[in-house]
Formats: structure tokens, sequence, C-alpha cells
């Protein structure tokens, strides 16, 4: 039958896992909402294993391609040679915001990879909260509700317990949770606007993301909240929260991040800028973001809690050097 796969999946001592279909995920393909169930296995692992049989909703095989109803029951059976080792608790600092029994607010420095990946297996975000909590090992990736690239700074939600991480990635799916940016761009946007596009990998290159027709859909709010010669700082606001968003965003709206190395955010310095400022622009080498703002309801008793992060302290240099960072009134923030 076309859309299934009848034959069982070999004997092996494996691992079988197991959730739940959100019922926002109608009609999504399976592999999207499988990456985003077992976010341990890269989405082509997940397809091949789909390919293979191991991939069960509702104790039928199905594959890949098969479009979701919502709500069904899935299981993932890994074999053993596939089951990933555990991540191991590394000490670090970490700059908590918030802390109480359900979860952790954290701002994140620049330069710290939030998950173990490909070429980085160890030393990231997820290690510091293993030893931080070890509790946290019982959790889908150490709690971790989302995620930052690896040279954006600011703040990340973390859950602690299994009924506080299934209730904020809920939340998060929902786009019940707030999440507020700033940004440091090329050019001058106009006063306000949104940025409405699907994103999908990139056609040829496969860590960067693209604006993509048949992409996921993408929107991104934004406010201009202070201008100079060539450049302006944003306040932005998350709507979808799909990889590199606002970067590719920004970068097809033609405003990529100063420092952005992937998008095109370095450009040579306007001329009418002082010298120091050019030298600061010219040296600057990664993303200017900063995720400023997040709000959302406590998973235990619905309070609505809402967090603010100071800009690092780079970034609050340059933003000085040109004469930016001076805070426009809260209400003009997209929030």
């Amino acid at each position: 039958m076309i859309g299934s796969i009848t034959e069982p999946p070999p004997a092996d001592e494996g691992t079988t896992v197991e959730g739940f279909v959100s019922t926002l995920r109608r009609g999504a393909r399976l592999d999207a909402v499988l990456a985003e169930l077992f976010p341990d296995y890269s989405r082509t692992r997940l397809g091949d294993l789909a390919r293979a049989g191991h991939v069960r909703v509702d104790g039928r095989a199905r594959r890949a391609s098969y479009r979701v109803a919502g709500g069904e029951h899935v299981l993932l059976f890994v074999p053993s040679a596939l089951v990933p080792g555990p991540d191991r608790p590394e000490p670090r600092p970490l700059d908590i915001v918030h802390e109480d029994a359900d979860l952790l607010v954290l701002d994140k420095p620049a330069g710290l990879s939030v998950h173990p990946g490909a070429g980085r297996p160890a030393g990231t975000l997820l290690n510091a909260l293993l030893a931080h909590d070890p509790s946290l090992a019982a959790l889908p990736r150490a709690g971790l509700v989302h995620r930052l690239d690896r040279d954006t700074t600011g703040l990340l939600l973390v859950a602690r317990t299994p009924f506080g991480y299934r209730r904020l990635v809920a939340d998060m799916a929902a786009r019940a949770i707030r999440r507020g940016y700033d940004a440091l761009v090329w050019g001058v946007p106009p006063a306000a606007g949104t940025i409405d596009a699907p994103l999908a990998r990139h056609p040829h290159l496969r860590t960067r993301r693209a604006v993509v027709p048949t992409g996921r859909p993408a929107r991104t709010h934004f406010t201009r909240c202070r201008r100079g010669p060539g450049l302006a700082l944003l306040a932005l606001r998350l709507e979808t929260g799909r990889t590199h968003q606002i970067r590719v965003h920004l970068a097809h709206a033609g405003h990529p991040v100063v420092g952005d190395g992937a998008y095109g955010g370095r450009r040579p310095p306007p001329a009418a800028l002082p010298e120091s400022a050019r030298a600061a622009l010219a040296a600057t080498r990664r993303q200017m973001l900063h995720a400023a703002r997040l709000a959302f309801a406590h998973p235990r008793d619905g309070r609505l809690l809402s967090f603010s992060a100071p800009w690092p302290e780079d970034m609050a240099r340059l933003l000085a050097l040109l004469a930016l960072a001076e805070e426009s009134p809260e209400e003009l923030r997209p929030w």
C-alpha cells in the first residue's frame, strides 16, 4: 500500500522511543514531525529509519512522506549501532537569569554551541546544563526548549521536569512563548514591517537555510528603533521559529545582520562614520543578534513570566561607537 510499509523491522537490541504528534501538526510530513519529537537524530537519519520500517504511527509502519493527522502515537525503533552515547557533564559558569523547580532561564554568551553536533561532540551548553543539574539527563536535550545559534547571544528557556518540558514545548509549538531580539543591520529598513517568506535548507549549502517557495512558513516582525549612516538597530519578534530565521529573513530583505559571514553581513563600513566606528565594524566577526526578551506562562501555575537581558559587551560597545546605544521606549518594540 502506498504510504505504508508492511515488513516488520529486523530483530535487534536497539532502543525504542515514543512520542505523540501535536494536533497543530495536522497535514505535516512525518519526517518533519519526527525531527521535532526526536531531536537527538537528524532528519536524514529519521528518514532512513522510516524507510527501513522502524517508525510506526498508531501501530502501522509509515514512510517519511506520510502526512500526519495530528494526535497519533509514534514509536521509533533505533538499531543499537545508531543509539547515541550519553552526553557527559562539563562544569562551566552559567549566567542564570531565573531558576525554580520547573525551569531555568539562561543568558547565553557568544561562541557557545547549544547542542553537541557533528565536529563538536562536547563543550556545549547542554554539557554545562548536565553538570549544573544531573537530573536533566532524563529529558530530551537536557530540557532545552529552543535553541540559539552559536554566535547569537541572549535568553534561553530550559525545562527541569518532564511535566514542564511537555507544557513548554507545547506552548512553543502553539506560538504562545514570545521571543524578542535586537539586531544591528546594514542599511535602513522601514520604520516597521513583517517579513513573510518560507524557509528551507539551502539547495546547495547544507549548513545554511534559504528562502524557498516550497519551504516551511516563516514570519518575522520588526521595528526600527534607531538609525545611523547606512545602519540601523532593529527590535524583532518571531512568530515562527525556523533555523536561522532572523538572519535569513533580514538578508533576504537586503538588510543582513552586521558581522554575519554566512548571510552577507560583512560589508565595508560607511565612509560617513568616525574612524573608531569603522574600525570596530571591520573587526566584527560574529552576527550582532541578541535574544533580548522572553515571555511565557509558567508551566506549573500559569503565571506570566517576562525577562530581558542586556546587550553583551561587544554589541553594547559597537552600538555606543555608532551612537545607536540609546534604547527606544518599550512601546516601540514589537512585543
